[in-house]
């Protein structure tokens, strides 16, 4: 049996997490396409990469997600991201480790990486 310290510790811990996800108008939304098609491609470790890495920044205005199929799947693992007031970027054929440069990149520093676009893609 747990003490109550230890509870108390395992409830912090998970309530920074649950602040993560949560949204307040101006946060940005990071979306992964995680249907079976994107899982197959290899969506699931670069989810984990981008949890990880906002994460371990303290990027307190970014949720990461995911959701079904996106629609394009020949292009996946795609990760969409969504800011208040600005277009939809869609990067395609993502890996974890550009997963993490993306968070460095778009999310910290504002810069799109045009050359894993979609529109680049096409």
């Amino acid at each position: 049996m747990k003490t109550i310290e230890d509870l108390q510790k395992i409830r912090e811990e998970m309530q920074s997490k649950i602040s993560l996800r949560k949204d307040d108008g101006d946060s940005i939304r990071v979306v992964v396409g995680m249907a079976t098609c994107g899982i197959a491609a290899g969506a699931r470790p670069v989810l984990e990469a981008l949890v990880d890495e906002v994460g371990r920044r303290q990027l307190k205005n970014v949720i990461v997600t995911q959701t079904g199929c996106i629609g394009v799947c020949r292009l996946e693992p795609i990760v969409e991201v969504f800011e208040k007031d600005k277009e939809k970027v869609t990067y395609v054929k993502m890996d974890p480790e550009m997963a993490r440069t993306l968070v460095s990149e778009h999310l910290v520093n504002g810069r799109v990486v045009q050359a894993w676009t979609i529109g680049a893609s096409e």
